[in-house]
């Protein structure tokens, strides 16, 4: 259950994520900061659906967090879900087409690599 747990938190924050930025980079950036401006940022952004999608994905995986910190160790918990940052540099790379050096890779490898040894 913990490992089922791990991989539904994974993949709905690097969903939540992906589709935050995706809906975020279609708002474009913000220039004023003016109380005006910013009213009507937010009411564009709850307006969004890649925005609306990816706060739902980040929900799905908070409750699974709040569920495996209920079964699990923290110490176990918050690596273990670290997996997700190599599942983010990969839609980076081949949905966003986000231009992911080699150095990223291997940080997202290590992380990876430390997830794994969580099993041993």
């Amino acid at each position: 259950m913990k490992w089922l747990l791990v991989g539904i938190i994974a993949v709905c924050n690097t969903i939540g994520d992906v589709l935050n930025t995706a809906g975020m980079k279609r708002q474009g950036e913000i220039e004023d900061l003016s109380p005006g401006t910013l009213v009507r940022m937010v009411g564009h952004i709850f307006r969004n659906p890649l925005v609306l999608g990816g706060l739902g994905a980040l929900a799905v995986s908070f409750f699974a967090l709040l569920s495996l910190l209920s079964i699990a160790n923290v110490s176990f918990a918050v690596p273990a879900t670290a997996i997700s940052y190599l599942l983010e540099t990969l839609l980076a790379k081949y949905v966003l087409k986000e231009d992911v050096r080699s150095r990223r890779w291997a940080a997202a490898i290590l992380v990876a690599a430390g997830v794994a040894l969580l099993e041993w």
